[in-house]
Order: C-alpha cells, then structure tokens, then sequence
C-alpha cells in the first residue's frame, strides 16, 4: 500500500499538478526602483503621490558601510545616500514613466546637494539595474533638454543593497506635517524647481 501512494504522488508530480506546485497567483506582480534627490522624507512624500506607486520607504545605499545608521551617513563617511526604494504596479505605470516624474522633483544640475541640505549623501542619483540603465540613460539624456537652466551633474549609479532607514524617519510628512512643511518651506525645494523646470 505504501509503495502504491509512493507511485501516485509520483505520477501526480510528473504530471505538474497544480494543486501540489502552483504558487499562489492572487499577488499583483511589482517591480521597483531607487532613487536619491536629496532629502528622503521630500522624496518619500512627492514619489507617494504618483499614480501606480505602492509604497514608498526611506533609506541609505551606495556606500561601503553595512546597515548605516544616519549618523553615519550624515556624517559623509560611508558612502551612502539618502534615497527612496519605489515599489510600483508596472500594468498602471513604467519605469520610464517614473524616471519622468523624478526629475521633476529634483534639480540635477546640483552635485553638491540638494536645495538646503549639502554634502554627498544628498546629492541625486538612480540607482539602476542594468535592464533599466538604457531607460535611464535616455531618460537622464531627455531630462537635460528640459533644464531652463544649468547643466544634468546627476549620475545614474549600480543598483547596490538599500536600507531601511530608522523608523522615525518613515513616513514623516505624514506624521509630522507641521514640521515637514516648515522645513520644506525654509529649504526653497519647491521655488528651486520652478527655477530648474519652468512652471
């Protein structure tokens, strides 16, 4: 008897049953995308806005530091930047699409920080996988013509391991609103980008 429930299950599984292999399909697929420009919580706030994009997190790459704290990035010795990971719907909006709507945000034509917030860690940058380097290089490429003034300094970088900033940095526009307005304001992120882009 054991020998006959041995061969079943065998021929089941020759047979690629899906009740026995088929992963769960009910997830929406997702794809993802990193992007420094400055001030994190900015980014994480501005990105939250577009249309098809999940979630937004806070966070530190491309530096030689492992698990940075902030002090540490702040401190512009390990390497990082402050940067956002986008987790976005690729049926509602593309990669190109995002690229678009990032360099609105940011002003490229500064490799020495961004609006009021200085030094290495805050400068813009993609972080890409080689499938989305042309992307960015055409998008970084289209950008440049747009600039009413200046010229395109940021870098599209290797993707490399992003983390997680600490907690109280997540969400911060949203839970602390006040703060975030006034900082924003006192940064002049906003009447920069007017300057960079027009409008």
């Amino acid at each position: 008897m054991r020998r006959l429930l041995t061969l079943l299950i065998a021929a089941v599984a020759l047979l690629g049953a899906p009740a026995l292999a088929a992963p769960p399909s009910g997830a929406p697929k997702t794809e993802t995308a990193v992007f420094a420009g400055g001030c994190f919580w900015c980014m994480e706030h501005d990105m939250g806005g577009i249309s098809g994009v999940l979630k937004v997190e806070s966070g530190y790459t491309g530096g030689h530091v492992k698990n940075p704290t902030y002090r540490d990035v702040t401190s512009e010795r390990s390497g990082h930047y402050e940067a956002v990971r986008v987790t976005y719907d690729p049926a509602k909006l593309d990669y190109g699409f995002l690229l678009y709507r990032y360099w609105k945000l940011v002003d490229p034509t500064d490799d020495g920080g961004q609006f009021c917030d200085r030094g290495p860690s805050y400068r813009p940058a993609l972080f890409v996988t080689p499938a989305q380097r042309p992307i960015a290089e055409k998008s970084r490429a289209d950008a440049a013509k747009r600039l009413r003034t200046g010229t395109m300094k940021a870098q599209i970088l290797p993707l490399q391991t992003f983390y997680p900033a600490e907690e109280y940095h997540r969400d911060y526009a949203k839970r602390n609103a006040a703060n975030y307005n006034a900082y924003r304001l006192g940064c002049g992120r906003d009447a920069r980008l007017k300057q960079v882009w027009g409008g």
